[in-house]
């Protein structure tokens, strides 16, 4: 039950994302990638959201890179 209670919300989620800019989507990767890496070296929510934090601000920097070759804007 439990599974299929998280398949409905991943999936409730994605379909969110439909329309989402180039930089809203690296930036969510990178929260994702971030949270992992938190959890997995801190082992707690604080550690968790920190990664989140990180790995979005990541995510943006990377994608304003590859659009606009400089890493903070025009």
């Amino acid at each position: 039950m439990k599974i299929l209670v998280l398949c409905f919300i991943l999936g409730a989620l994605t379909m969110g994302c439909s329309n989402i800019t180039s930089r809203e989507k690296t930036a969510l990767g990178g929260a994702a990638a971030g949270a992992l890496v938190g959890q997995a070296l801190g082992g707690d929510s604080k550690s968790t959201l920190i990664g989140a934090g990180i790995g979005a601000l990541g995510g943006a920097a990377v994608d304003n890179y590859q659009n606009t070759g400089n890493i903070l804007g025009d």
